[in-house]
């Protein structure tokens, strides 16, 4: 679990050029409510997790379950490959 969410959080922090010394940023900081990823953002994150992770993220999916923080995104990619 740690490497995924180390890989999450380096390929976010990369592509939505979050500094390394921002100390807002944590696995648990709600990625929208605090401005790191926009909807458009959401899209090319759903997109990244899909092809990184060979898992296919339905509407069904963002229903249910809650993938606003790195730490929920990991949770879910982690259930979603255990099947």
């Amino acid at each position: 679990m740690q490497d995924l969410l180390a890989q999450l959080e380096a390929h976010i922090r990369n592509r939505y050029e979050i500094e390394a010394d921002d100390d807002e940023f944590t696995v648990d900081v709600h990625l929208f409510d605090y401005g790191y990823v926009d909807s458009i953002g959401a899209t090319a994150l759903i997109a990244h997790i899909e092809q990184t992770y060979g898992i296919q993220v339905t509407n069904q999916d963002l229903m249910l379950y809650s993938m606003n923080t790195v730490q929920e995104i990991a949770d879910f990619i982690q259930k979603k490959t255990a099947r």
